[in-house]
């Protein structure tokens, strides 16, 4: 997977893929997530878990194609998420998306709102895929289990996409976020009760981005 040499060496930009005509960027957080079914069909970056990692990766990602003119038409973030009430193993996209751990409320700021940054706290993502369960979701650098579930208004919780999101605004590309549902009936108490379902997910994934081709093909989803 391509990313930045820890020594400082120049990064060498990622490969688009060809769908539905369209050029696209797909971004995952871990290789556990990329499975053999989504391996035949895209090359993602792999930013790595939490808004951090995936905000400098994705950043590096878009500057590099932008210093070769080679600018996305679109960025997919996919992968996994956590739900109390979605249905597990299944897909779905998100039609809006928060950042959980900003809070400058004590300073008179919306919770969710970053201080001077016109953004609302809840950011819509205007981009539908026919066919696909829609739903909001949730960023934030923690974990979501159990009773936590309870402060998020969100249907569905990630570690990503909001972080995705600020990159794609910075150079004005669009964004899609496919999530699979990994977890949430049940609290978490190992790392096998997140990865225990993803073979399943990768597959319903694939059969979404061959959804989203189609209808970048069909021009029913125009970036």
């Amino acid at each position: 997977m391509n990313h930045v040499s820890p020594r400082g060496n120049a990064y060498v930009a990622p490969k688009l893929t060809q769908l539905g005509g369209r050029d696209v960027l797909f971004a995952m957080a871990a290789e556990a997530e990329y499975g053999p079914h989504l391996r035949q069909r895209f090359t993602p970056i792999m930013t790595g878990v939490g808004p951090v990692e995936a905000a400098v990766e994705l950043t590096a990602a878009l500057a590099a194609l932008a210093q070769q003119g080679r600018l996305p038409d679109l960025v997919v973030s996919l992968g996994s998420a956590g739900s109390q009430g979605l249905e597990q193993t299944a897909v779905y996209q998100a039609t809006s998306v928060a950042y959980r751990d900003m809070d400058a409320s004590p300073l008179g700021f919306e919770k969710g709102t970053t201080p001077f940054l016109d953004l609302p706290a809840i950011v819509p993502l205007p981009l539908r895929i026919p066919g696909i369960p829609e739903a909001t979701l949730s960023t934030g650098a923690n974990i979501v289990s159990g009773e936590a579930y309870a402060a998020i208004a969100a249907e569905m919780v990630d570690m990503e996409s909001y972080a995705c999101l600020r990159a794609c605004t910075r150079f004005e590309v669009p964004l899609v976020v496919l999530r699979g549902i990994s977890d949430g009936k049940a609290e978490l108490q190992h790392v096998d009760d997140w990865t225990a379902y993803l073979h399943i997910i990768d597959a319903k994934l694939a059969l979404a981005v061959d959804h989203l081709g189609e209808a970048l093909a069909e021009g029913l989803l125009d970036p």
